[in-house]
């Protein structure tokens, strides 16, 4: 058991890799829509590639969302609405005009019988004003020739105009008057009226929002059928308007028939599978040409999650509706790759996620095929993301990929550029604004990942920055050497393609350990007397050794990233102390050279490489006296050729044509440094 978990311990790294594949699997595959896939790919406009294909079972065939929505319009212009006639205000507008009428019409000055003609002439017209009611105000729909009444429970359809609204009753009941030769009574049925017509039709939203749902429901969602075995589709055919109709209902009916119960498990297997494939790519990838990714689980994590993140928003778009599915931003993952690591490994992992988003989007070819040829010019333009130009630049490139790919995929499809649908357009501006969000989301993953991009080495190569004016301060010879070598270092790298930024502000901190003990190297020492001189070579040594270590120690309690901190770490390697080493042979035999030693490791970069050598160049070039042309060509030679032997760039990845332009530019920086002339005759 103890040998077992000994074992675990020792290979926690890799059962943590084994943990996080197996996780992002199973994540993956839980974001996919719960559906089968479609065996045959096809696309308008294009031949049918496969054998004939015949109906394998019975299936509808399936009305478009176009025509589905067209005949859904017509039923909502042809929906009748229905209105609510108020039977009690009507009675009370009735029993009004009885209690009112002796007050209007009074015995002084009509008779009897005249009472009775006019009363019974008001009730008249009562009785058709009140037929079909009074509409309230601003109930009325514009446009409607008829509605339905609801009147004792029951619904009449009536024309519109049947039903009177307020305004109508003056001039009704004058005609009305007229037409019986009671037109001198007008103004006292007008005082009449005026004081009791109510209004008691109302338009009944709920019974007609019931009624247009049960119209809309009767709306059949397929329009006819194909019965098993007849031939859809020939090989060769073109797949046009007519055929793609049935091809996409084959595929509907297909797709939910394969997704049942007894499938459901063997349709997930081979999701697993595809995915687990995809992911053991670049878990190979990055074991064999980025090992030290690889070694890093915070790296391997970091890759990880960004993938797992535009798969989950990719799906969710894509669940809610895929006609957002260009609004995702997918280009921001190789950006943001290229950003932390390098330009091959963002596309590589950008690749792997479309292929393996192409099993959730709809028509998966054009999705792949754009999102690759996005990602490869995200690859190809962005650089120096620092610079803020660059990325808006590099996303207006992005954005009119974007537009030409789909004019091409639209002509190939239609033909022409007819039904061009333009608000595709503003999807593809509106993925372009996301992909911007780039510059925030870096700095947020550099404080959640721990790690460092070109815009938090440029804030760091400020020499007005806290830990450098501190270093300025206590040791200025070290400073001002940190900033020769910087210089140094950064010509040599753009002459051989390495990461500038990067090796200048490594080179900025390379020697913050000496800030300890500032007076125990020579760069710092203003006056005659050397502390060296009152302690033993051992000694001495240890504390030109420890500057190293002192360096990480500082650097780590001012947060600097640990790509810095490799540069201190290893701008010595594993090389002697060789001036304090020979004084200690001089006084005894035996000396163990691991006290005169420092403890690596040896440079594992281009960039520390670099560092290496421009840091012993420069330190050393102090000692030349009257340098030539010709004595620093072979003092550099010599300087580096020792390294060499010394095998310290072993594991830097750098090859012999790139340590001899290295080289030559360290001569040429340090012959523009001492001034050298030719030397004209006399």
């Amino acid at each position: 058991m103890g040998k077992t978990l000994d074992t675990v311990y020792r290979k926690q790294s890799l059962v943590y890799k084994y943990f996080l594949y197996i996780v992002s699997v199973g994540c993956i595959v839980f974001f996919f829509p719960k559906g089968g896939q479609f065996k045959y790919e096809f696309q308008k406009g294009k031949p049918w590639q496969y054998t004939n294909l015949y109906a394998p079972f019975d299936f509808s065939i399936k009305k478009s969302a176009d025509e589905i929505a067209a005949e859904q319009q017509e039923v909502e212009k042809n929906q009748i609405d229905y209105y609510y006639y108020d039977e009690i205000a009507a009675a009370e507008v009735f029993r009004s005009y009885d209690e009112r009428f002796p007050n209007v019409f009074t015995s002084e000055n009509f008779n009897r019988g005249q009472l009775n003609t006019l009363k019974n002439a008001g009730r008249e017209l009562l009785n058709k004003i009140y037929e079909y009611g009074i509409l309230d105000k601003g109930e009325r729909i514009e446009g409607a020739e008829t509605l339905y009444l609801l009147k004792n429970n029951e619904a009449s359809r009536i024309r519109t105009d049947d039903v009177f609204r307020l305004a109508d009753i003056s001039d009704f009941v004058s005609e009305s008057l007229r037409e019986q030769r009671l037109q001198s009574f007008e103004a006292n049925y007008n005082q009449l009226f005026f004081e009791i017509i109510k209004p008691n039709v109302s338009y009944d939203a709920v019974l007609s929002k019931k009624e247009l749902e049960d119209e809309l429901s009767k709306i059949s969602v397929t329009r006819g059928n194909v019965d098993e075995g007849k031939l859809i589709i020939a090989k060769g055919e073109v797949v046009e308007a007519s055929n793609l109709v049935i091809l996409n209902s084959l595929k509907a009916e297909y797709e939910s028939e394969l997704w049942t119960e007894n499938n459901y498990y063997f349709i997930l297997f081979g999701y697993t599978i595809l995915v687990a494939l995809v992911l053991m790519m670049l878990l190979l990838f990055l074991k064999k040409y980025r090992s030290e990714i690889y070694r890093n689980n915070v790296k391997v994590t970091f890759i990880f999650f960004n993938i797992l993140n535009m798969v989950f928003i990719t799906t969710m778009v894509v669940k809610y509706n895929p006609v957002y599915v260009f609004v995702v931003p997918l280009c921001i993952l190789p950006l943001i790759l290229k950003t932390f690591f390098d330009a091959r490994l963002g596309l590589f992992v950008h690749v792997l996620t479309v292929l393996i988003l192409g099993f959730v989007v709809p028509n998966s070819f054009e999705y792949i095929f754009l999102q690759i040829i996005a990602g490869i010019v995200t690859i190809l333009t962005v650089s120096e993301l620092y610079k803020r130009a660059n990325l808006f630049l590099s996303v207006g490139q992005i954005t009119l990929i974007y537009i030409i790919g789909y004019f091409a995929f639209h002509i190939i499809h239609e033909g022409n550029l007819d039904n061009v649908h333009w608000f595709t357009f503003g999807f593809f501006f509106l993925n372009g604004m996301i992909t911007l969000f780039a510059q925030p989301l870096i700095y947020i993953y550099e404080k959640i990942f721990g790690m460092v991009s070109d815009v938090s080495l440029l804030e760091l190569s400020d020499t007005n920055s806290k830990l450098l004016k501190e270093l300025s301060n206590k040791a200025p010879g070290t400073f001002h050497h940190s900033l020769q070598v910087a210089n140094l270092a950064e010509a040599a790298a753009n002459e051989i393609g390495a990461n500038a930024l990067l090796i200048r502000v490594g080179a900025l901190y390379h020697d913050i350990g000496k800030m300890n003990n500032p007076m125990y190297f020579t760069e710092n020492q203003i006056t005659s007397v050397n502390p060296h001189n009152e302690l033993s070579p051992r000694n001495s040594a240890t504390i030109i050794i420890n500057h190293v270590i002192d360096g990480i120690e500082i650097a780590r309690r001012n947060n600097l990233p640990d790509r810095v901190i490799d540069f201190i770490r290893v701008h010595h390697g594993t090389t002697f102390v060789y001036y304090f080493y020979k004084k200690q042979l001089e006084k005894e035999e035996n000396v163990d050279e691991k006290d005169f030693r420092y403890p690596g490791p040896i440079p594992f970069s281009r960039e520390t490489a670099i560092l290496m050598m421009a840091d012993a160049v420069e330190a050393a070039s102090k000692s030349l006296t009257n340098p030539t042309f010709q004595i620093i060509n072979q003092f550099v030679d010599k300087i580096v050729a020792g390294q060499m032997e010394a095998n310290q760039f072993l594991n830097s990845d750098i090859t012999f044509k790139e340590i001899e332009s290295v080289k030559k530019v360290l001569k040429q920086k340090l012959t523009n440094i001492y001034h050298l002339r030719i030397e004209y005759p006399e």
